[in-house]
């Protein structure tokens, strides 16, 4: 058992988040996390309205009786994102906790959340970004590295680096993301200052996860090696798994192309036919460098299981070290 603010603000077991997956962390999977011990976060950004996002948050209710959260994108999108009145459902429905993650703090939803008493655990790649979060009210931070799937940031610095400035710098709750698959990365997090950690990747590869089985066949097979960097020219730096599309876009990137020419490979209905589909060709598939300590797929609480038997067992191997 590791108990820390984390673990006692979120009311969770294990101090252990799957974070918010445009299109991939929807009910059935987000219960399986919080079943398992874990936090995990429903997507916002790939409903459509206020009421489908409640649906979405009922469902996820009878499936299970832990504690879940809803991130709210404050990413650029073609598509309108009504997260006033995702706000005013999550307020209504009770919802545990919010994750912000973007290119902007979320101070003007502060005072809702705050007044509707749930939390908010502000996403940042960048030290001063995170910090930002914590000036406009937030109560835990979330930091990620150049490891991290999907958006990245744009400064290229490590997890490794990021979360033990942070953690000198913050008065609140830390959770490191990038580069985390098991026990090992847990501890090593603690150890940093973290009170938390925050998985994506991993999570991709479980029975319960909605990706296709051809992208849960291509995580197994790929290695640390196989993720590439793309959309730097946009300012907006994702890491996915190298294909030909990811080839195609940096082509395209190299050229000049302007947003609007790459919408139709980095756009949210290529991602979900990639995603969902299997379609390969279609846009990009998201992941983390954690890719390469990716080895079977098990349950979500097989997985759960395992990393915190692995995090003790490295606690217990730290303490004969220092005996």
């Amino acid at each position: 058992m590791f108990k820390t603010r984390v673990t006692e603000m979120l009311g969770i077991k294990h101090p252990i988040i799957c974070g918010g997956m445009n299109a991939i962390t929807r009910a059935e999977f987000v219960a399986a996390v919080a079943n398992a011990g874990a936090f995990s976060i429903l997507a916002s950004a790939s409903l459509e309205t206020p009421e489908a996002l409640r649906k979405e948050i009922r469902k996820t209710k009878s499936l299970t009786d832990k504690p879940f959260g809803v991130n709210l994108s404050l990413f650029p999108s073609v598509r309108p994102i009504p997260n006033d009145e995702f706000v005013e459902v999550i307020v209504e429905e009770g919802v545990k906790a919010v994750e912000t993650s973007g290119v902007r703090a979320p101070a003007e939803y502060v005072p809702r959340l705050r007044e509707g008493k749930v939390l908010i655990i502000h996403k940042a790649a960048t030290v001063r970004h995170a910090l930002k979060g914590q000036e406009v009210g937030a109560d835990m931070i979330t930091i990620v590295g150049i490891e991290n799937g999907g958006a990245t940031g744009v400064e290229d610095v490590s997890t490794l680096v990021l979360v033990p400035i942070l953690t000198r710098e913050a008065k609140l709750p830390v959770i490191a993301g990038g580069g985390f698959a098991d026990g090992r990365g847990l501890v090593a997090a603690l150890a940093l200052g973290a009170e938390a950690i925050i998985m994506g990747t991993r999570f991709m590869a479980t029975k319960e996860c909605p990706i296709h089985p051809n992208f849960k066949k291509w995580l197994l097979e790929a290695t640390e090696r196989d993720t590439v960097l793309v959309m730097r020219s946009i300012k907006n730096t994702h890491r996915a798994l190298r294909s030909k599309t990811t080839e195609k876009l940096l082509e395209m990137e190299a050229r000049g192309a302007t947003l609007e020419e790459m919408l139709p490979i980095i756009g949210h209905d290529a991602y979900v036919k990639t995603a969902l589909e299997g379609d390969f060709e279609a846009g990009l598939a998201m992941a983390g460098q954690a890719v390469g300590l990716i080895n079977d797929i098990p349950t979500v609480k097989e997985l759960v299981d395992r990393i915190m038997a692995e995090a003790e067992a490295v606690r217990q191997r730290l303490n004969k070290l220092a005996a």
